[in-house]
């Protein structure tokens, strides 16, 4: 199975739809609040968020289905990467509900090779977000330097790292 990929293997105008897609939980939602110590009562006191928001309910927060989409893209894009270099927009542009379930796609939009270094390049993708009605819920661009198939031979070609498995011993 890929994860990643290197330089030479990125096309623009690719189109790499991330599977499978994530169902977001009322407890994923508030564990992911609690850990960045967002506490806003719209995404963690149902009783506020059905009496004074315009949705009747809890929102997921944004940051948290930025994380998955981007955590989603990471076996297409950017399993190789050398660096994640910008996060250049990130828009939320509609709300995801606990039950919503989220599906990424990411195209390349452009690539160049690095000028100080000839082992590697840039992408630049944008990532969508939708949910389970095809509702597009997060858009961001983001540029990933990653290696080129000289800089992967380099280091010990697909799976740098990787130790050989030693034989049990015979009985």
């Amino acid at each position: 199975m890929q994860f990643g990929r290197s330089y030479e293997e990125f096309e623009i105008g690719a189109v790499y739809k991330h599977w499978p897609g994530k169902t977001v939980t009322e407890s994923d939602d508030h564990l992911f609040c609690l850990l960045t110590m967002n506490h806003h009562p719209l995404h963690l006191d149902a009783h506020y968020a059905e009496q004074t928001t315009q949705f009747g309910k809890n929102v997921v927060v944004g940051n948290y289905i930025y994380s998955i989409l981007l955590g989603m893209s990471v076996p297409d894009v950017s399993g190789k990467a050398i660096a994640n270099l910008e996060i250049e927009s990130l828009r939320h542009v509609a709300p995801t509900f606990h039950g919503d379930t989220v599906y990424g796609e990411t195209t390349v939009l452009d690539k160049w090779e690095s000028k100080s270094k000839d082992d590697r390049g840039v992408v630049y993708v944008e990532t969508k977000g939708y949910k389970q009605d095809g509702t597009v819920v997060c858009v961001f661009r983001r540029k990933v330097m990653v290696p080129k198939n000289s800089y992967l031979e380099q280091r010990g070609g697909e799976q740098p790292g990787r130790p050989v498995m030693a034989e049990p011993p015979a009985d």
